[in-house]
């Protein structure tokens, strides 16, 4: 039985990325942050970080939909001996 890939995530102005292959995100601050530029998304078998416009957070939320069903309570329940990270 063939198994689908997980869903692309959208990272701003026509980028996508696989929801199983994001590992960090790195909010941009100062300088760095301008236009289109919010947060560096790296991604596993990509060298260099892909810089999204959309926020850390936003990003965060549609890779943890796209991995798993969504923990009972809600935003901010996790499974039992998980720390929650946002």
């Amino acid at each position: 039985m063939a198994r689908n890939a997980p869903p692309l995530i959208p990272l701003g102005y026509g980028k996508y990325v696989r929801a199983d292959r994001v590992f960090a995100l790195v909010p941009l601050e100062g300088a760095e942050r301008g236009d289109r530029r919010r947060t560096l998304v790296h991604v596993e078998g990509i060298e260099a970080p892909v810089v999204a416009s959309r926020s850390e957070g936003a990003i965060a939320r549609d890779v943890a939909r796209a991995l798993g069903p969504d923990p009972p309570g809600g935003r901010g329940a996790g499974l039992p001996g998980q720390e929650a990270l946002f």
